[in-house]
């Protein structure tokens, strides 16, 4: 196969990165494979779950980048990866794996992609979905009390003692990497139109 075009989608905790992705996926289907950089959080197995859930998730070296870079290679060049399975619950990764096979399109989502410039470098097109801050942290409260089974003391506790702190040290600088600016991601309809345009236009070069 052709090498695949391969779509960084960034931007602050609750911006609208993953709708922005379930709508391109709709769009294109089969053609999609998506990835999230969150799969690639280390497992920090040599801690107990106490020290854990204390660690600073939304640092750069709180991931395994090096091993997402890798794996987003093989990818591209046809070959097919075993990514991580990631607990939010349990704050480690799990012994099981998911095998993804390489498609016309990857989408890889995440807070930090752009802070990364070997991570940049395999990216097509770098999209950075662009946010109000109250509407991320209440969106961030909704996810990981629901989703993640945290509580809401907890979680309001964890954006102001590193998610607003690391956001404004490296989220928000990385978005001068993107190509494309889009506001409110996937809520913006006229912004998700001219990308699904793009794209296809690059899949019929």
């Amino acid at each position: 196969m052709e090498k695949p075009i391969i779509i960084g989608i960034a931007g602050g905790t609750g911006s609208g990165k993953t709708t922005l992705v379930n709508k391109l996926r709709d769009v294109l289907g089969n053609e999609v494979v998506t990835l999230t950089h969150d799969y690639y959080y280390k497992a920090n197995s040599d801690l107990d779950i106490e020290k854990r859930k204390l660690l600073n998730y939304d640092h750069p070296k709180a991931f395994d980048t090096d091993i997402l870079i890798d794996d987003l290679s093989k990818l591209k060049n046809g070959l097919s990866i075993k990514r991580p399975v990631y607990s939010f619950v349990k704050h480690t990764r799990e012994k099981e794996t998911v095998t993804v096979e390489p498609k016309k399109v990857i989408i890889l989502e995440g807070i930090l992609l752009f802070e990364n410039k070997d991570l940049r470098d395999l990216l097509d097109i770098k999209v950075y979905v662009d946010t109000d801050a109250d509407v991320r942290i209440i969106r961030r409260i909704l996810r990981d009390v629901k989703e993640r089974g945290r509580s809401l003391d907890s979680v309001i506790s964890q954006y102001l003692n590193t998610v607003k702190i690391m956001h404004e040290e490296f989220v928000e600088p990385s978005k001068k990497h993107a190509d494309i600016i889009i506001p409110e991601g996937g809520y913006n309809e006229v912004a998700c139109s001219m990308l699904i345009d793009k794209i296809r236009a690059l899949l019929n070069e």
